[in-house]
């Protein structure tokens, strides 16, 4: 790494100005300001720099605020890598002081470069289709998150007011049908005065297979309480416009997910993902954006490792030995894993790894970890070879996932 790069310029970002420490290869310092989000200042720097040789710029967050600093030193012909934010406050204690500034952040970042280069991670964000999805995923989380909220306050209203009716709505929330009865009629009381006919012909529209049996899930339950709990007149108000605030929320996910479906199409690994079992658009967008094409990682151990998958070893002495779950790693690319293990539990040779875990005492989550880090071996043999997913043979179906 020294011998490559003559620079190394760590910064530590903030919105409107950030700090920026450049060492050379003996860890002299070559620059230590503060350094304003600006696109001329910073080919100022980048220039500056440059004329003591080649410049590898580190980043403690290459999206968002990040992302300028890092597209003009790509323009400026800098290299950029990225330094994970628990990675920096590790070494950060390694150093002399207890200070939070962000002088001695940037110092850290810039020291990690010159000296630890296998702590940084390559930044894929000059690609310009994964930062346009950077910015679709990240949308998408944010009315994922509204949506939980809206749909747990429509279900504590209705536990509040009518327990029995949200113990037949509640589960089916996100549903169409239950949906348009709670903004049409609002809670017990309308739904209640609208009569089985009237409901059952707007069931019927959305749910042409459940919508009888609903209308009458839902006039048994109301059959079971008859007494009024104080707040349900404000409740009966507030739950139509709850349910088409989250009518609201799940079709802009519905319309956001054609647009990263028809993004990923564009792009060439993603026939690779999508062809593994419990890959869908949104797990593939996720992965894509945290690994890329998987070249930074030399092992699918280190991957695993990465995505907080692998096993930490605890073992001290004679009287501590095992094993236990890793509590780091990338905790966006950990959910993204796990949840597709869970989807793929449908596939054959996925559920039979599976049960051999829970067979040997795992519990489900457990198990479920188990056999993403399983598929983390897969999924790094797919990328490393540009080869779409291949259901194992039947003599080597035991120990695939």
């Amino acid at each position: 790494m020294s011998s490559e790069y003559a620079v190394f310029l760590g910064l530590d970002v903030g919105k409107g100005t950030h700090h920026a420490c450049a060492l050379d290869t003996a860890g002299k310092r070559l620059h230590d300001q503060p350094l304003p989000n600006d696109e001329a200042r910073l080919r100022a720097l980048f220039g500056k720099l440059a004329e003591h040789g080649q410049v590898l710029m580190v980043v403690d967050q290459p999206a968002s605020i990040g992302a300028l600093p890092v597209a003009v030193a790509r323009a400026a012909g800098c290299q950029v890598a990225y330094l994970p934010g628990l990675t920096m406050r590790r070494l950060a204690d390694l150093h002399p002081g207890a200070a939070k500034t962000d002088a001695r952040d940037a110092y850290v970042i810039a020291d990690a470069a010159r000296t630890l280069p296998h702590t940084l991670r390559r930044v894929d964000i000059g690609d310009e289709a994964l930062a346009e999805l950077e910015v679709l995923v990240g949308y998408d989380d944010d009315l994922a998150a509204e949506a939980t909220r809206i749909r747990n306050r429509i279900r504590g209203l209705l536990t509040q007011i009518h327990p029995a009716l949200e113990r037949v709505l509640g589960p089916k929330a996100d549903h169409p049908a239950v949906l348009e009865l709670l903004a049409r009629f609002g809670g017990p009381a309308g739904l209640r005065q609208a009569g089985r006919r009237r409901l059952l012909t707007v069931a019927r529209k959305l749910a042409p297979r459940m919508g009888e049996q609903l209308i009458d899930d839902i006039h048994t339950a109301l059959d079971a309480q008859t007494v009024i709990v104080p707040g349900t007149t404000a409740a009966e108000a507030i739950l139509p416009h709850l349910a088409a605030s989250l009518r609201t929320v799940l079709d802009q996910r519905k319309h956001l997910a054609s647009e990263v479906e028809r993004m990923l199409d564009a792009h060439p690994l993603a026939r690779v993902l999508t062809s593994m079992p419990g890959f869908g658009v949104r797990t593939t967008a996720r992965v894509l954006l945290e690994i890329g094409d998987g070249t930074s990682f030399p092992t699918s151990g280190h991957l695993a490792a990465y995505a907080g998958l692998a096993p930490v070893t605890r073992h001290s002495g004679t009287s501590i030995r095992g094993e236990r779950p890793p509590k780091g790693g990338n905790k966006q690319l950990k959910r993204a894993m796990f949840l597709a293990a869970f989807a793929s539990l449908a596939d054959p040779v996925s559920r039979a790894y599976y049960q051999r875990k829970r067979d040997q005492g795992k519990r489900h989550n457990a198990a479920l970890i188990c056999l993403a880090r399983r598929r983390c071996d897969v999924l790094f043999a797919m990328l490393r070879d540009g080869t779409t997913y291949q259901p194992p043979t039947e003599q080597a179906a035991p120990n695939a996932a």
